[in-house]
């Protein structure tokens, strides 16, 4: 209550504000709810009421601890264990000795440039505000809007996905390889070439599956344990990196024995031999090796050998020469391969027949895919992702504005100078055929990298055994609660659908929290990875989905920049909109660099996801940076537009659709808003406005609940636009200022649609004809177009289709091309499209027809319009009585009408003047007014009943109209009233003509003349167009003074009686069509 109210504020110096408090709360309770504001992730809190509803036996709820963690362990240290990966371990050496080291470090520093630029992008971003979990998802979505922010959500999670499948890959491979090679289901013994591959590919794949389905489990279990053990895994990554820098000092001081056999200058394969020796001597004797026996076919010496084995000699070469060997030299440019190639060591002697074949290949080192310069771009860029790991935990960091930036970049320049760091290193201590030894085939099958590590190959071996497994666990822990992230947003359509079974917590009982369908959808999905078993064939895929999400973060940065718009404050003041367009035309150009046609299956899919999105979404307003771009390109098109009138060829109807509202403020016309969807081919702009009665303080509630109405039917009718009302004490004065001020700037209504008035002729509706001419006379004043449908009722709704029919087109008078531009804008619409255009224009008696309707083939030819054209002649003709008798009884009902506004003591004097004159009058034999009429003196009754009943007594018989049903409105140019005419038609009360008989009145020639045409062109219209499915004709102006508002909605009337559907034209007084191109 107010007591109470009072009481509350009492003695807080609040009193002047105590009525507002309720929507504004004091300062000092607004600043205690944002210090107290918890940063949890995305869904806790939800999680931890569902799981209190739930168990309700439980007595008590922990309360949820607020985030703890800082810079190091927050983002730092997940950072650097998600950048170093599976790559580093089993691609590195191998990319520099297929690269070059110069390659090498331009594709490391590409890459490296290419997340130094995004993080510094994802810093502005992530500072400019309160990040909740959800890491790049929530920041691109709320920088670039729902439809972006869903597609490169996608991208993002199937890129996380992938990731996942090649972590497991990598932990195959260093299982199966350098580990326990005697583990593989499918023998590689004794195969070679295809078949070998085959058998590699298979056992990937049945491991793969097991170690995925080990790791789900794992995931769906217990992912608190999954968290616990990050940790061990990032310290056998550091560990292993570690012991490679130890590896290459030591290679300083006492390089590492590992020997390479070479034949010529071909690597072999080490298990092929025992000896690097083609024979020894023992005790003066010569025996040969297991080398001799691969290549010959007996153990003798007489045996017949493969001739390159017999001109080549054998020859051990250190793997591991050292750091100060000089072998950098040797190993800076690159050296590609085709798929099956014999690694060669550069400089040695070869004696080979380049026209024999080469024989017993199982017996050297091969390369296994062809390489080239964009692939190695493609499968190292994984080892640089990652980035992402500190703000997808934001929700956790104690102060993430501060943390994210520090962390993230500091962790980018740490994994940037390590690979940089290993390029050249590797490049300067190990051998170039060892370093292109993808699997160290070469190297007794130990993993390359490790065979530089100090104090033993099994360090890195299991070190980075270790470290795959603890990435692929983390990528099936974050890829699911992405994609529960974007799933509770509800921008996704599909998504939306399933939510509750995403979002579903994995076991009811349990505190995991782990959303279980999300999680086999990742597993699917990244099974899918498996199948395709190589790391090789992978990595390329999850570097195209990573690299569009990247190249969207910077994207999101460079418009807010740019855009200036006054929430971009970001905390991190070390970013410019040019590094952000120079990450983003790096994440463009590496996505072609990589694989073309993988860049453009992403982009594919990221483009469909956003127009379904886009059409089938949920609308979400976030102040995305893409609203911000709207706005920007709307104010310089509505700037640009202000220039000058557009030209003919680019007119189109900008339609302002007048609706009227009945007393629940829904719309009485809605088939207007049906039609206006039907002519929205010309792509213009549309209002659809309407007035309210009353003040803008008492009605504001009626006119949203009247805009509210007018947005549901335009969305149902898919009339795409924009809604205006406006609150008017007087509705003709609402209707004119929505005439006048509809629009903005340049972008206005060309063209106002009304409907006609109905039931005119009722007294109760007098003001209502007199509002739609009044519009009529604005129109034509202010330039503008009018469309008058007639019947709108009977207009057909969008659903409804025409077979066949015409659309007749009624060409009286020129008005810039309206008549020829409609119905060819109706035809596009699916209602119209099956009816046929014709053309009918009027010729007189001077005219040559003949040639009128060649002038008008060739007009529409040169138009593009396709119709049939007809010529009507129209002779001239006696005006006939019925022609007087309409005249006249239209000018009597004018009267009647005047003398209704008349005071009632006005009144009174006008009947007692005349009642000595119209009792000498005798009664003729006059065809007498029409019911309507009757109507208009029954609302005179109340006030003077005996002036009805002398109107009554002079009324004694109706006249017939002829049988022929009425015709189109085609009246001709501008009215011209005769002052004359209009004076002896005046019965002002006091003057010497006061006394003159209502009834004995002769009626104007003008309006007889005007009567006259409109007969006979409905006349002639009804005979041609009786049929068809709808008629438009040029609309008569209005008269210029207000004294036959009456007559000319009557002349209206004649023209379009008879006819089903009517659509009366005027044109804005402008060209609206061309011929020229």
């Amino acid at each position: 209550s107010d007591v109470e109210k009072s009481q509350q504020y009492d003695g807080k110096n609040m009193a002047l504000f105590e009525e507002e408090m309720d929507t504004s709360p004091m300062v000092s309770s607004l600043l205690s709810s944002l210090a107290n504001y918890s940063n949890l992730p995305t869904g806790s809190k939800e999680h931890e009421e569902e799981e209190n509803n739930e168990e309700g036996a439980r007595p008590t709820k922990k309360p949820v601890k607020a985030p703890q963690l800082g810079t190091l362990m927050g983002v730092y240290l997940p950072c650097i264990q998600n950048i170093f990966g599976v790559i580093l371990f089993l691609r590195m050496t191998w990319m520099v000795g297929i690269g070059g080291v110069f390659g090498s470090f331009i594709i490391v520093f590409m890459c490296c440039s290419t997340t130094m630029l995004t993080a510094i992008s994802m810093s502005a971003i992530a500072t400019n505000g309160v990040v909740p979990a959800g890491g790049s998802y929530y920041m691109i979505s709320r920088s670039l809007g729902p439809e972006f922010g869903g597609a490169v959500g996608i991208c993002f999670y199937l890129g996380t996905t992938f990731a996942g499948a090649m972590y497991i890959l990598g932990c195959i491979e260093i299982l199966l390889i350098y580990i326990v090679p005697q583990a593989a289901i499918f023998k590689l013994e004794g195969l070679e070439g295809p078949e070998a591959e085959a058998a590699l590919l298979n056992n990937m794949r049945v491991y793969g599956t097991m170690v995925l389905s080990l790791m789900a489990l794992v995931v769906f279990v217990g992912v608190k344990y999954v968290n616990k053990l990050a940790l061990v895994f990032l310290a056998c990554v550091i560990l292993s990196i570690v012991a490679v820098y130890a590896g290459v000092i030591k290679t300083a001081i006492d390089p590492p024995v590992f020997p390479v056999c070479l034949l010529g200058n071909r690597t072999l394969v080490s298990k092929g031999y025992d000896i690097c020796a083609k024979f020894i001597e023992i005790d003066n004797e010569t025996i040969t090796t297991k080398l001799w026996r691969s290549f010959c076919d007996s153990d003798s010496l007489n045996a017949t050998c493969d001739e390159y084995f017999t001109n080549n000699n054998v020859t051990e070469i250190q793997g591991i020469p050292g750091v100060t060997s000089g072998i950098l030299a040797e190993n800076l440019f690159g050296n590609y391969l085709e798929k099956g190639m014999i690694l060669e060591k550069r400089g040695f002697v070869s004696e080979a027949d380049p026209d024999s074949s080469t024989t017993s290949t199982n017996r050297y080192v091969l390369a296994d895919i062809t390489s080239f310069f964009t692939l190695l771009v493609g499968i190292y860029f994984p080892s640089v992702t990652g980035i992402m790991a500190g703000s997808n935990r934001s929700g956790d960091l104690r102060d993430a504005q501060k943390s994210i930036p520090i962390g993230t970049i500091a962790a980018i320049t740490t994994t940037s100078t390590v690979y940089m760091s290993c390029v050249v290193l590797f490049g300067a201590c190990i051998e170039g055929v060892v370093l292109r030894d993808k699997f160290g085939e070469g190297v007794n099958g130990n993993l390359v990298i490790g065979t530089l590590a100090w104090p033993s190959p099994w360090v890195i071996v299991f070190g980075s055994f270790f470290s795959t497994c603890g990435a692929g666990l983390q990528s099936l822990t974050g890829a699911p609660r992405l994609l529960q992230a974007i799933s509770r947003d509800g921008i996704i359509p599909f998504l939306r659908v399933s939510t509750k079974y995403i979002c579903t917590q994995s076991v009811r009982k349990t505190s995991n929290g782990e959303p279980t369908w999300a999680l086999l959808l990742t597993a699917s999905i990244c099974e899918i990875g498996i199948i395709i078993a190589s790391l090789d064939s992978v990595a390329p895929i999850l570097s195209m989905f990573f690299l569009m999400c990247y190249m969207f973060v910077n994207l999101a940065c460079a418009l807010q920049t740019l855009l200036r718009t006054p929430n971009w404050r970001p905390r991190f003041k070390f970013y410019h909109w040019a590094l952000s367009f120079l990450g983003m035309s790096l994440c463009l150009s590496l996505m072609f660099i990589c694989s073309w046609y993988y860049a453009i299956v992403a982009m594919g899919i990221a483009t469909c996801i956003y127009k379904y999105i886009e059409f089938c979404g949920a609308e979400k307003e976030w102040g995305d940076g893409i609203r911000g771009i709207s706005l920007s390109a709307a104010r310089f098109a509505l700037m640009r537009l202000e220039e000058g009138p557009p030209h003919t060829k680019n007119w189109r109807p900008q339609i302002l659709v007048l609706v009227s509202m009945d007393a629940e403020q829904n719309v009485e016309q809605p088939r207007l808003l049906s039609l206006t969807n039907q002519l929205k081919a010309g792509k213009g702009l549309t209002i659809v406005g309407t007035s309210v009665h009353g003040t803008f303080l008492d009605n504001y509630n009626e006119s949203q609940k009247a805009d509210q109405s007018l947005r549901k039917l335009m969305e149902t009718e898919k009339v795409k636009g924009f809604s205006q009302v406006v609150i008017s004490s007087n509705l003709r004065d609402g209707t004119s200022h929505l005439i006048q001020v509809g629009g903005l700037g340049g972008l206005k209504h060309n063209t106002v649609m009304v409907s006609w008035p109905r039931n005119w002729k009722q007294p109760e509706y007098h003001q209502q004809f007199r509002n739609f001419i009044e519009i009529v006379r604005e129109t034509t004043i202010a330039s503008l177009a009018l469309l008058v449908p007639k019947n709108i009722s009977s207009y057909p709704s969008n659903g409804e289709r025409f077979t066949e029919g015409h659309i007749d087109v009624w060409w009286i008078v020129h008005d810039g091309g309206m008549l020829m531009l409609l119905p060819f804008l109706l035809r596009q619409h699916k209602v119209w499209r099956k009816c046929k255009i014709r053309i009918f224009t009027v010729a007189q008696m001077d005219d040559n027809s003949i040639q009128m309707k060649k002038d008008l083939i060739t007009f529409l030819y040169h138009l593009r319009i396709s119709a049939e054209v007809e010529v009507v002649e129209m002779l001239d003709s006696d005006i006939s009585a019925y022609t007087y008798e309409k005249t006249l009884i239209m000018e009597q009902r004018s009267q009647i009408i005047k003398q209704m506004h008349l005071t009632k003591n006005e009144m009174e004097r006008e009947v007692n003047h005349r009642k000595p004159y119209i009792r000498d009058v005798k009664h003729t034999a006059r065809r007498p007014e029409p019911v309507s009429v009757l109507s208009f003196t029954q609302s005179v009754a109340v006030s003077n009943p005996t002036q009805v009943q002398l109107i009554h007594s002079k009324i004694t018989s109706t006249p017939t109209s002829p049988t022929s049903p009425s015709a189109p409105a085609g009246g001709a140019a501008a009215w011209t009233d005769n002052k004359d005419a209009a004076k002896g038609r005046t019965l002002a009360p006091g003057t010497s003509e006061a006394g003159k008989d209502l009834f004995n009145m002769k009626p104007n020639q003008t309006d007889v003349r005007r009567m006259h045409t409109a007969l006979r062109l409905n006349e002639v219209i009804t005979k041609k167009s009786k049929e068809a499915k709808l008629v438009l004709l040029n609309m008569p102006g209005p008269p210029r003074n207000r004294v036959g508002d009456e007559n000319y909605m009557e002349f209206l009337e004649v023209l379009t009686e008879g006819l089903n559907r009517v659509l009366l034209v005027r044109g804005g007084g402008r060209e609206v069509i061309t011929i020229y191109s």
